[in-house]
């Protein structure tokens, strides 16, 4: 079986988040399960030399983009085994950022065709084309429209995957014919809500579509969580499906990270004491090592759940002896929250601002306790990376949060939950973590199990390549 993902971003290339974690990892897990997964990119200027250096161009062709054809270079890369096509065209990617530009709809527009148009050129010919939310949601669009009823395409499926609903690649209609080179009688796959809406449009053309979680799969048939797409997809609930995302478990491996201050697993946790010491060291904290830590590493947007953060975290600090540190960045009235908190709470909280992956991997390993109240949470990866590190989730039940994390109240969960959106329904939950901390013999217990779980991708690949026999199968019904 072949497989082409088609992704805007891709660690190591380019990554701004959890899609490029994913591109990064589940193409290599497939190839370990004799799937055939190649991953197409653009080749942005942001990509570092020296992973240019190990490119070798393979062909160029001209791509139409609407009344225009465009160059398109096709470069080859090998990562894990893994051939990555990285396309060219220094007029779309040869900018500082891979998203936010005026004309990111006409820089995805040329990625999804010249994705499809590239194909004779390199002599691959897929069974399935796995795209990735909104920037590569043409494509199956695209295929439905011009390669159907292609000899060389037919028998081509597509499936789309829904990283997050919240962004759905919505324009004005006047770009349907000019920029996208869709025909007028076209249109109404793409239209929607008085506009195009290229998510839509995928949702309606691909074979299959998936979410990033079981939970999320369900959530986003309900209109608070489908922004605007629940009609839509309720008439098409019968090829949806969530699949849980995987973390990367050579790459975030407490025993063998090369971030920490010092090593340790499950089998031998002692190290994880001198990362915690080292955590509170640097962030001039007070240096008490049975004081229990909290950390969150996240995005400071609302949907993260730092409202509830923002009505609880002076009363925790207050009442409860407890340290806590957060690492993001994001909207100016909750990291303006935090300086404040800090400023407050000298010696006991400490909040970083910006990206920084070395540091987040330390609040991993230091910290006790992992904050993620969100109001969603399509998947979420930090969480499984806390348990990686034996920091015990508080986390609410939503989307890959409640998919992934069992509250530990039963004796067998990895964590601790809450269901509400509510300030006082996390302060039990975390007033609840507080008290088996209190408990250390309880809490070892917890967190060697925390430790344990298998959220590796080698299971999501699994069920991916099922998806992918199951549209196999009824090409040759």
């Amino acid at each position: 079986m072949k497989v082409l993902y088609c992704t805007s971003e891709a660690k190591p290339f380019a990554a701004t988040g959890g899609l490029g974690e994913v591109a990064g990892s589940l193409p290599q897990a497939l190839r370990l399960r004799l799937i055939g997964c190649r991953v197409v990119m653009p080749l942005y200027e942001d990509i570092p030399q020296e992973l240019r250096e190990n490119m070798k161009f393979i062909t160029s062709l001209s791509v139409p983009v609407a009344w225009r054809r465009q160059y398109c270079g096709v470069f080859e890369a090998k990562v894990g085994g893994v051939i990555y096509y990285l396309i060219d065209n220094q007029y779309y990617f040869k900018r500082h950022g891979l998203y936010g530009h005026y004309d990111d709809a006409e820089r995805f527009a040329f990625l999804s065709r010249a994705a499809l148009e590239m194909l004779p050129y390199i002599d691959f010919r897929p069974d399935i084309i796995h795209c990735n939310d909104w920037q590569s949601a043409l494509v199956p669009i695209y295929f439905s429209i011009f390669y159907a009823n292609n000899d060389w395409y037919k028998g081509i499926k597509t499936i789309l995957t829904i990283h997050n609903i919240q962004y759905q690649g919505k324009y004005g209609k006047e770009l349907v014919e000019d920029v996208l080179g869709i025909p007028q009688s076209d249109m109404p796959v793409l239209e929607y809500d008085d506009c195009i809406n290229m998510l839509k449009g995928a949702i309606e053309s691909a074979n299959r579509v998936t979410t990033v979680s079981p939970t999320y799969a369900r959530e986003i048939l309900d209109p608070w969580f489908s922004h605007g797409l629940d009609s839509i997809l309720k008439a098409r609930e019968w090829k949806i499906s969530g699949i849980l995302n995987g973390i990367d478990t050579v790459s975030y491996d407490p025993a063998n990270d090369p971030e920490l201050y010092a090593p340790y697993s499950a089998e031998d946790p002692s190290g994880k004491a001198e990362n915690k010491r080292k955590l509170q060291e640097r962030l001039d904290l007070n240096q008490e090592p049975n004081t229990p830590l909290i950390g969150m590493v996240t995005r400071m947007v609302s949907h993260k759940g730092l409202d509830l953060v923002k009505e609880a975290l002076d009363q925790l600090m207050r009442e409860t002896n407890t340290q806590f540190v957060i690492l993001g960045s994001g909207d100016w009235e909750y990291e303006n929250f935090f300086r404040e908190m800090q400023n407050r709470y000298p010696g006991r909280l400490c909040a970083c601002f910006g990206f920084i992956p070395e540091l987040s991997r330390k609040i991993y390993a230091g910290s006790d306790i992992f904050l993620m109240p969100s109001r969603s949470e399509p998947c979420g990866l930090a969480q499984m990376i806390a348990l990686r590190y034996g920091s015990v989730p508080v986390v609410r039940e939503t989307g890959g949060l409640k998919d992934s994390i069992g509250d530990s109240g039963d004796g067998e969960g990895n964590g601790f939950t809450f269901q509400s959106y509510d300030s006082g329904d996390m302060r039990c939950a975390i007033n609840r973590a507080l008290e088996g901390y209190a408990n250390p013999e309880g809490w070892s217990i917890l967190v060697e199990r925390a430790m344990k779980c298998d959220f590796s991708w080698g299971r999501s690949a699994n069920e991916y390549i099922r998806l992918y026999r199951e549209l196999m199968k009824e090409n040759q019904s």
